[in-house]
C-alpha cells in the first residue's frame, strides 16, 4: 500500500515551467496541421483562434491541478508520468467540453484533440527525459578522471541487489562500478540488468574473476545481493575462499544497507493472532451471532447512503475546497479488526499545518467557521462510507484508534470492525476517558444486535444535534452507586471527568496524575 503524503504539508500553489508553457501553446497549432484543419486557412483565422485559446487555458488549468511543474527531472518516477497523462487527458476533456458547447467543433476534424494529445504528452515527457539526461551527464561529468575506481562483482538478482546498482550509480558517481552479475537462475543467464551482464551462476565466480583479469580490469568486491540462506552453506563457503585467495572484500548488500527482514526484538506472531492470544488471556467475550449477518447489512446501508447522499457528498466536497485547498479528503492510519492497519478517510477540516517555507502555522488560523460546522455536524465523518464498502470499518462498532492510543490490551475492541459511530460516542464522545472507552466498547461488543444498533444510529442523530453530553448513568453508579448526579455535574462544569468512582476513598498516583492531566 502506498501511503499518500500528509495534507498538514500540501498547499495547492500554482508555477509553471516555460518549456511546458512552450509546448502548451504550440502544439494546438501543430495538431490542426498534423490534420490538416480548414480552420488554419485565413478563413478560419477566428475558430483557430478560439481552438487554440480554449486549448491553452485548459491546459495550464490541467497543469496546476496535477501540479506538473513539482516533478524534479532527475527524480522523475512512474507516478509524476501518470500525473502528466491524467494533465493531458484532462485537459482535451474540458477542451472538447467546451469547445463543443460554443462551436460544436465546427471546422475542427473530430480526431485533432486525440492528435493533440498524444503530440502534447509525448512533449512533455521527451522535456523531462531530456532534462534528465543532462542533469545524469552533468553528474557523471563531475567524477570523470577520478582515481580509485572500483569493480564490483554481485551474486544474486532481486529488488535489493539492483537497488544496491542504483545506489552506487548515484553516490559512488560511477567510481565504484558493477562489472557482472551471478545468478543460480538459468534462464536469466546472459541477460542484462541496468545494462550489466548475467554471466553465470555463483559457482562461476573465480573463473569470471580471472577472465576480466586477463583483460586488465581488477574486481575489488563482491556483493552478496541475496539471503544467506538461498545459497547452500557449501556455496557461501566457496565464495569466501575464493575472495581470500583474490583478496577481495566480501559483504552482503543487507550489511551495507543495514537492511533486515524484521526488526531487532520482533514479534514473531502475527497481529491477527496477537489478538487472539490477548483475547484469550483476558477471558474476552464470546461475539454474538449478530456479527455474522452484520458484514452484510453494513455493506447494503453503506452502498445506499453513498447513493443517496451524492448531492450532499459534493457540495461539502466543494466548501472544503474553497476553505481549505486541495486535497479535499484527510487520512489516517488506524488499526481495525485483528490488529490489521488501514487508512481512515475524513473531509478536511483544518488548513495546512506548515506554509511553503515550512514554518508552523498557528492553530487559530487553521480554523474556520467551515471547518467548525462540517465537525460539529460530522459530515466530515461522510468518507468513511468507502470503508465500510471495501470492509475496513463498519456502520457501528468501537470507533477505530490510532496506535498510540490504543489501551494495554485492546483485545475485545478487535474482535470486530471499528465503526463510524459508537457506543461509546454516543455516551460522551471526546469527554471520555481512554479507560471509559474501552468499557462501553467492550459492552458493545458482548451484546451488539440490529435494535442496539438502531438505538445507537439514534442517539447519534441527537448527539450531531445537541453535541457531545455525559450521559446520567455512568458504569460507576451501575456497579457501585457510589456517584451522585451533583457530583458527576460539578466535575463535568469543571472539566473533570468523574465517570468511575473507585471503591477507595484515596485515588492512587497514576488516576491522579491523569485526572490533573484531563482538568489542564
Amino acid at each position: 500500500m502506498r501511503i499518500r503524503s500528509p495534507s498538514s504539508r500540501t498547499r495547492f500553489s500554482i508555477r509553471f515551467s516555460l518549456f511546458d508553457l512552450l509546448l502548451a501553446a504550440t502544439t494546438p497549432f501543430l495538431a490542426l496541421y498534423i490534420r490538416d484543419a480548414y480552420i488554419l486557412s485565413p478563413e478560419g483565422a477566428a475558430l483557430a483562434g478560439v481552438y487554440w485559446l480554449v486549448s491553452f487555458v485548459c491546459a495550464l488549468v490541467a497543469f496546476a491541478l496535477f501540479n506538473v511543474y513539482g516533478g524534479i527531472a532527475r527524480y522523475y518516477s512512474v507516478s509524476d508520468v501518470i500525473n502528466l497523462a491524467k494533465a493531458v487527458l484532462i485537459s482535451e476533456l474540458m477542451t472538447c467540453v467546451l469547445l463543443f458547447t460554443v462551436t460544436r467543433l465546427e471546422g475542427i476534424p473530430r480526431s485533432t484533440p486525440a492528435v493533440h494529445a498524444l503530440v502534447l504528452g509525448v512533449g512533455l515527457v521527451t522535456v523531462r527525459w531530456l532534462a534528465h539526461l543532462a542533469d545524469k551527464k552533468q553528474n557523471v561529468a563531475k567524477h570523470t578522471g577520478d582515481a580509485g575506481q572500483q569493480h564490483v562483482i554481485i551474486i544474486g538478482v532481486n529488488d535489493l541487489s539492483v537497488l544496491y546498482m542504483k545506489f552506487l550509480e548515484a553516490a559512488g558517481g560511477g567510481r565504484p562500478r558493477v562489472i557482472a552479475l551471478l545468478d543460480a537462475e538459468p534462464r536469466w543467464i546472459g541477460r542484462s540488468v541496468n545494462g550489466v551482464r548475467i554471466f553465470g551462476p555463483p559457482s562461476q565466480l573465480e573463473s569470471l574473476i580471472r577472465e576480466f583479469a586477463v583483460h586488465g580490469v581488477r574486481t575489488d568486491r563482491v556483493v552478496l545481493g541475496v539471503a544467506a540462506d538461498v545459497l547452500s552453506e557449501e556455496a557461501v563457503d566457496e565464495i569466501q575462499r575464493v575472495c581470500v585467495r583474490h583478496a577481495l572484500d566480501f559483504v552482503s548488500v543487507s550489511q551495507l544497507f543495514g537492511a533486515s527482514l524484521s526488526p531487532p526484538n520482533a514479534d514473531p506472531v502475527p497481529p491477527e493472532f496477537a489478538v487472539e492470544a490477548y483475547a484469550a488471556a483476558s477471558g474476552a467475550v464470546a461475539l454474538p451471532r449478530y456479527f455474522h449477518l452484520k458484514r452484510a447489512i453494513d455493506f447494503a446501508t453503506a452502498l445506499v447512503l453513498i447513493v443517496a447522499l451524492l448531492p450532499l457528498w459534493l457540495v461539502i466536497a466543494g466548501l472544503a475546497f474553497v476553505d481549505v485547498g486541495d486535497p479535499i479528503l484527510f487520512w489516517q492510519q488506524r488499526i481495525g479488526l485483528n490488529g490489521r492497519n488501514f487508512l481512515l478517510y475524513k473531509i478536511r477540516t483544518l488548513r495546512p499545518a506548515f506554509d511553503r517555507s515550512g514554518q508552523v502555522e498557528p492553530h487559530e488560523q487553521r480554523v474556520s467557521w467551515i471547518g467548525r460546522l462540517l465537525r460539529r455536524t460530522r459530515v466530515d465523518e461522510l468518507p468513511q462510507l468507502l470503508n465500510v464498502v471495501v470492509g475496513d470499518m463498519a456502520l457501528i462498532g468501537p470507533r477505530p484508534l490510532l496506535p498510540q492510543d490504543q489501551p494495554p490490551v485492546p483485545s475485545v475492541r478487535l474482535m470486530v470492525r471499528p465503526g463510524i459511530t459508537g457506543w461509546a460516542q454516543v455516551n460522551g464522545g471526546a469527554l471520555l476517558s481512554p479507560e471509559e472507552k474501552k468499557k462501553y466498547d467492550e459492552e458493545y461488543v458482548s451484546k451488539a444486535s440490529l435494535r442496539f444498533d438502531l438505538r445507537i444510529v439514534a442517539l447519534t442523530a441527537l448527539c450531531v444535534i445537541r453535541g457531545d453530553r455525559l450521559v446520567p448513568t455512568p458504569f460507576a453508579e451501575r456497579d457501585a452507586g457510589r456517584v451522585r448526579p451533583s457530583d458527576r455535574q460539578e466535575g463535568a462544569y469543571h472539566g473533570v471527568t468523574t465517570r468511575f468512582a473507585t471503591s477507595v476513598a484515596k485515588p492512587s498516583p497514576e488516576e491522579a496524575r491523569v485526572s490533573a492531566a484531563r482538568s489542564v
